[in-house]
């Protein structure tokens, strides 16, 4: 569980200068663990790029909340 809230902080900021000075909301991890659950559940243990590459991958089937969350945090 700790890799999914890594992979929710990665993916509430941009790949830039500014990564580290944000973190996902609550919100975030709500509208985003069902899809990572289902989706990359296997890929957990492979570090948080890999879970947001999952995420990316599955994008079309992902719930409209997580796939919200991908897009206005950049990804």
């Amino acid at each position: 569980m700790q890799e999914f809230l890594v992979a929710l902080f990665l993916l509430s900021v941009p790949v830039s200068v500014s990564a580290l000075a944000h973190s996902g909301t609550d919100q975030d991890e709500k509208a985003c663990a069902p899809d990572v659950q289902r989706f990359c559940r296997k890929l957990m243990d492979r570090g948080d790029f890999t879970i947001l590459a999952c995420l990316k991958e599955n994008r079309p089937k992902l719930s409209a909340a997580c796939r919200y969350v991908l897009v206005s945090h950049g990804q």
